[in-house]
């Protein structure tokens, strides 16, 4: 989003983002060779990352970037997003629909759907739309993906003009830019006819337009979802209309799609079957890349020094940057520390006491850049502001301990404790009992040798001054479940800190504004973070046009802290067998196995 560009795509009135995501060539392999119709590639997976969902309505603890990679080549999107060549905009090949066309000052979206049909043999229709959008508005406080007042709320109401055009009346006008990209996107059309059932052997009705029919049919839909080892087989889920239809789905994360024969298509798969590979560690994947046994795999930021041996063995190596921001949240309604975290100058002192740089350069071995704010950070985006670019908290050890001391915290055998209670401008702050230790636990991504350095660095510096921080390992989809939303009363909200972002924390749709991680009601904003001017400039930055509305809420967050930032990470170093070509590494996360081929 460095160019302040707007294109006209097939004639559409929509305006997409021009966005130096990457240069054109950036972590693409090469494209040449004669392609071959078949064969199958195996693409390792993250440490530890083990695909768990299908359902094109993603539960809580479901929402893992690899999910949705996988789902879209089965389910395709209304609208799929591709930043590889430099620029992030519609990707029309991938969607199930035309560019929108907005009209009525913004509040109406006119919508057609490209020729698609379901396994069945029956066409994707604005019916199967609408069926989405009834599951998600009868569900949407299951939705992972739901912020109070987007989608579905925005919607006031959905028009089928045909089975191949739909319109959408719109609660008010929002920045076309964003409700394509940040709304759209979420939206699969999912097959009404075959889907639309209140439980096992029922018929299909239409139960979703009653609410309790729609509730029923969630339920139904979801607990089918939870049995991963009946993916393959379940008619449910052998519905497709992607270009891949799901061949294997194991519990322990091993997911194989095979080319289906019935999608009708213009992105139709070269390949007969594709195979993600889990591995519970990068070392464990790198064994396996040195032995040839993976034709898309990755080198441990510890490993990238072995670049040239990986090449000699027939693999090119290249970075994959993802559109990323990498945080560990704060948990502001943990019952023990919420009131410590919600002290802007502690979130401050522990902020500066980061060591951004030399984590980035010493234990990332420069596959890793610093991190400031809430927007990608690099490359440099219209949307970042001042603030974000020049880092207004720099590492300093003794202007971190500085805050706390003179906050009231005396620092008694290495750790801080609160000697002055109350809220006044020398005290601890509201709620902090005299007394109280600066003791956090934080769990953090496994797997990793760098994450785990990190997590020791991180340990290390806070520990001079006065903090004490105990490290819980843990697999990723089990970090991710126990970083929940909850109340200080709930069981479920003994966490403190959080870190997921090995790959990056948070991949952004093409339009990086903060409604769902930062706002109060953000179906992701994890730790609970309340801030009402930070809810009003996130409002803007979705109904705006203009770009100082975006600037003006990164600033704000950048200063406010509502998580630390981080360290980001190059998605992977990828290694790519010099056989395999049409792999573009798109810096939204996306995969695109469809296009992938073999050549000579």
């Amino acid at each position: 989003m460095k160019r302040s560009l707007a294109l006209a795509v097939c004639g559409a009135a929509v305006t997409l983002l021009a966005a130096g995501c990457s240069s054109g060539d950036q972590g693409s392999a090469a494209k040449g060779g004669t392609p071959q119709q078949g064969g199958s590639v195996t693409f390792a997976m993250p440490p530890n990352a083990t695909p768990n969902w299908i359902f094109p309505i993603g539960t809580p603890g479901h929402l893992a970037s690899f999910n949705g990679a996988i789902r879209q080549e089965v389910f395709v999107p209304l609208y799929s997003y591709d930043g590889s060549s430099g620029t992030v905009a519609l990707d029309q090949k991938a969607s199930a629909a035309k560019p929108p066309v907005y009209s009525n000052g913004g509040k109406t979206v006119d919508i057609k759907l490209n020729d698609l049909s379901w396994a069945s043999g029956q066409k994707v229709t604005s019916r199967d739309v609408e069926f989405w959008f009834n599951l998600a508005k009868a569900n949407k406080a299951q939705w992972g993906n739901y912020n109070a007042g987007d989608l579905p709320d925005n919607v006031a109401k959905f028009r089928a003009v045909s089975d191949t055009e739909f319109k959408l009346d719109l609660t008010k006008a929002y920045n076309p830019d964003w409700f394509t990209a940040n709304q759209l996107t979420y939206v699969t059309p999912i097959p009404q006819a075959v889907w639309d059932v209140e439980s096992a052997g029922g018929k299909p009705g239409d139960y979703d337009r009653t609410t309790d029919g729609a509730k029923k049919v969630f339920k139904y839909l979801t607990g089918e979802a939870g049995k991963l080892s009946e993916y393959a087989s379940s008619p449910l889920w052998k519905a497709a209309d992607g270009p891949f239809t799901v061949k294997e789905f194991t519990t322990t994360g091993q997911v194989t799609l095979a080319k289906n024969p019935k999608y009708t298509g213009t992105d139709t798969a070269h390949l007969d079957t594709v195979t993600f590979k889990p591995f519970t560690s990068s070392d464990a994947e790198l064994n396996v890349l040195r032995s040839g046994g993976v034709d898309y795999g990755y080198l441990p930021a510890l490993a990238v020094s072995q670049s040239k041996s990986i090449e000699n063995a027939g693999y090119q190596v290249k970075p994959w940057n993802g559109w990323a921001i990498p945080y560990v949240p704060y948990n502001f309604n943990n019952p023990a520390m919420g009131a410590v975290f919600k002290q802007l100058y502690v979130r401050q002192a522990v902020q500066m006491s980061i060591d951004q740089t030399t984590i980035s350069r010493v234990l990332w071995h420069n596959e890793a850049a610093p991190g400031y704010g809430p927007v990608p950070q690099t490359p440099v985006s219209k949307y970042l502001s001042p603030a974000q670019q020049t880092n207004p908290y720099p590492f300093d050890l003794n202007k971190a301990k500085t805050l706390l001391t003179s906050h009231g915290w005396t620092i008694v055998n290495g750790v801080a404790s609160c000697a002055q209670a109350g809220s006044g401008a020398t005290q601890c702050g509201a709620g902090i009992k005299a007394g109280t230790q600066l003791k956090l636990t934080i769990n953090s991504q496994s797997g990793s040798t760098e994450t785990d350095n990190m997590m020791q660095e991180v340990q290390s510096s806070l520990s001079k001054i006065g903090i004490g921080l105990s490290i819980k390992a843990e697999p990723l989809n089990s970090v991710l479940d126990h970083t929940a939303q909850c109340k200080p009363s709930q069981s479920s909200c003994s966490w403190q800190l959080s870190f997921f972002g090995t790959a990056g924390s948070w991949y952004f749709p093409a339009y990086p504004s903060g409604e769902q991680i930062f706002s109060s009601t953000g179906s992701t904003n994890l730790g609970s973070y309340v801030d009402p001017a930070a809810d009003d400039l996130i409002k803007k930055s979705t109904s705006s046009t203009d770009t100082a509305a975006m600037q003006d809420y990164d600033a704000y967050v950048t200063k406010n802290l509502p998580v630390i930032w981080m360290p980001n990470p190059a998605y992977q170093v990828s290694a790519i067998r010099n056989s395999l070509r049409g792999v573009i590494q798109d810096p939204l996360a996306n995969i695109q196995p469809q296009r992938w081929y073999l050549a000579k």
